[in-house]
C-alpha cells in the first residue's frame, strides 16, 4: 500500500507517520542497546579481563578546543538546564576519569551546533556535585545537553539527529548506559519552547522627536553621559545599566548627521522584573526629553498618555507572570540564553 494512502487511514500526515516511526526504531534501539551493554558487563565481572596497557597513564591532556560553535559560543558558567535544553544522560558501572571523557569528546569539536557537559563527581569533598568536566576527577553519570531553541528558532530535526547519534556513538565508546527522552518528544518541546519564546521576546521602544531643532552628536552625547549613560562597544549607541548590569539602550545614531530622534529600547525578557526597568526607561526618557525640548511618542509616533502607560503595564505583567510561570523569569540566566 503507497505511504500517503497508509497514513490517510490513520490520520496521520506522511511526515508525522514517518517522525513516529523513527521515535519508535530509537526506542527499540535502546533497548537493545542497554539489555547487549548490561549482558557486556555481567561476563566482564564473571571473567576479569588483564588491564588495558593505558590504564596507567594519567597524564593530564587538553579538553576538546570548543564545547561550543562560533554561532552560539556560551560563557563557561552556565549550566545544563531541562527547562530549554535537550538532556541525555550517560551513567557509568564503575567511576571513570574526566581524562577518558574528554578524549572521547574530542571529535565533538566539529559539531554546528551549541552543546554542554556536565559530570558527576565521583570522589573526594564534592562527591555527588554536578561540575564542568575536569581531567583530573572522577565520574559516574555524564550529562549532555543542546539547547532546544533559541530567537533563531527550534532545533532542526537533522541537528537534533547528529547530536543524538554522536552521544550514542559516545555511549558505545565509554560502555554506558545511556537515558535519552524520545525524540519526538524533543521536537515536540522544541516547539513549545519556540512558541513561548515567539510570545514573550518583546522589544518595547519609545522615541524623543525634536520638533523645532535638531541636535548635533556631540550635544547629544555629553547630556546622555552626564546622565550616566555609557557608550557601547561599537560607539554609536548609549546603554543604562543598574549596578553594573545594563537595562535599556539607545538606538545607532549617525555621529555625522543632525539628530532629530531619540528611540529607546528595552528587551523585555532580559531585564530582571524587580528593577522595574520600563518606569526607569519611561523617566528617563521623560527627563531626557524635557532637557533636550523634546516630546515623548510611542513607536507609532503617538504622544505617550497615562492611559497608554497604564496599558503597557498590565501587558507587562501579564508577560512577566507568562515568563515566570514557565519557570524562565525575565533577566535569569536561562532568559538570555533562549532570548540569545
Amino acid at each position: 500500500m503507497p505511504l500517503e494512502k497508509f497514513a490517510a487511514q490513520l490520520g496521520l500526515s506522511e511526515l508525522q507517520l514517518a517522525l513516529g516511526a523513527v521515535g519508535v526504531l530509537f526506542l527499540i534501539w535502546v533497548v537493545i542497546y542497554n539489555l547487549r551493554n548490561a549482558s557486556a558487563k555481567s561476563k566482564a565481572i564473571e571473567e576479569p579481563v588483564e588491564p588495558s596497557s593505558n590504564a596507567s597513564n594519567n597524564e593530564p591532556i587538553d579538553p576538546p578546543a570548543v564545547f561550543t560553535n562560533t554561532l552560539n559560543q556560551q560563557p563557561a558558567s552556565q549550566t545544563i538546564d531541562p527547562r530549554i535544553d535537550c538532556v541525555i544522560a550517560l551513567r557509568f558501572n564503575q567511576a571513570i576519569s574526566g581524562v577518558e571523557i574528554l578524549e572521547a569528546l574530542k571529535s565533538w569539536a566539529d559539531l554546528p551546533i551549541a552543546w554542554m557537559v556536565d559530570g558527576l563527581h565521583a570522589t573526594g569533598i564534592n562527591e555527588g556535585v554536578w561540575e564542568g568536566l575536569e581531567a583530573n576527577h572522577m565520574y559516574l553519570e555524564i550529562q549532555l545537553a543542546v539547547q532546544l531553541a533559541s530567537r533563531r528558532g527550534p532545533i532542526g530535526v537533522l541537528e537534533l539527529s547528529d547530536f543524538c547519534s554522536r552521544v550514542q556513538t559516545l555511549a558505545e565508546t565509554l560502555d554506558a548506559q545511556i537515558d535519552m527522552p524520545a525524540v519526538n518528544a524533543m521536537l515536540d518541546s522544541a516547539k513549545e519552547l519556540d512558541a513561548l519564546a515567539a510570545q514573550s521576546d518583546i522589544l518595547l521602544g519609545m522615541n524623543i522627536v525634536f520638533d523645532q531643532q535638531t541636535w548635533s552628536w556631540p550635544h547629544i552625547e555629553s547630556t546622555l553621559n552626564q546622565r550616566g549613560y555609557r557608550l557601547v562597544p561599537e560607539g554609536y549607541s548609549f546603554e543604562y545599566a543598574v549596578d553594573g548590569k545594563p537595562v535599556f539602550r539607545t538606538g545607532t545614531f549617525d555621529r555625522q548627521a543632525p539628530i532629530g530622534q531619540i528611540t529607546f529600547l528595552l528587551e523585555v525578557p532580559a531585564v530582571a522584573q524587580h528593577l522595574r526597568p520600563f518606569e526607569l526607561m519611561l523617566n528617563e526618557a521623560a527627563d531626557v526629553a524635557q532637557a533636550l525640548q523634546g516630546r515623548l511618542v510611542d513607536d507609532n509616533g503617538v504622544h505617550l498618555t497615562e492611559n497608554s502607560v497604564f496599558v503597557i503595564r498590565q501587558q507587562l505583567d501579564s508577560l512577566y507572570a507568562q515568563l515566570d510561570k514557565a519557570g524562565i523569569p525575565a533577566g535569569s540566566s536561562t532568559a538570555l540564553r533562549l532570548f540569545s
